[in-house]
């Protein structure tokens, strides 16, 4: 089971560091990320998100090699494979766009702005959807961020350890 983590920054900017660094984290397979999202309120009231992955794009790509691949297979029969190919392609990175313009995977966009609407203008949070993690190599990292939980779904030992850790890089800067 995945655990939802939501850690509100002082500025928009560090939100996108902490997940740079989280995804250096996970090729180092130290936190498994399922999925991330950065929230950004600007000055004005409106909530920006920047999504970790982008759905139209990877559905794209995924549907276009599928219908490739179906499409020669088809044309084969036809005796034009590369006519059945490109049309193939074509609908395949249609169909796929489509549909990942419409999915919405991890953690639901609304939820994500209902809570980013909480925070103060020119801010950011960030949003993470994470399998596993390794807290003793994890939370030390990321307690030099000087983040606020604003949600969790951990335990409230692994949630006093987060805000301990974020506190601690909070008391050593005002030192």
């Amino acid at each position: 089971m995945s655990d939802l983590i939501c850690v509100a920054f002082k500025d928009k900017e560090t939100a996108d560091k902490a997940l740079d660094e989280l995804r250096e984290m996970q090729r180092e397979y130290l936190i498994d990320l399922e999925d991330a999202c950065v929230a950004v309120r600007e000055l004005d009231g409106k909530v920006r998100l920047k999504q970790a992955v982008n759905l139209v794009s990877l559905g794209s790509a995924k549907s276009g090699l599928s219908g490739m691949l179906w499409g020669s297979l088809v044309g084969l029969l036809f005796l034009n494979p590369l006519a059945g190919m490109a049309l193939g392609g074509v609908i395949g990175a249609g169909t796929g766009a489509l549909a990942g313009s419409v999915t919405d995977y991890g953690i639901p966009d609304d939820y994500i702005r209902k809570i980013a609407r909480t925070i103060e203008p020119g801010t950011s949070a960030l949003f993470v959807l994470v399998r596993r993690v390794n807290p003793d190599k994890v939370l030390p990292e990321l307690g030099k961020y000087q983040g606020t939980v604003l949600r969790t779904s951990l335990t409230t030992e692994q949630e006093n350890r987060l805000k301990e850790a974020l506190n601690c890089a909070t008391a050593q800067a005002t030192a």
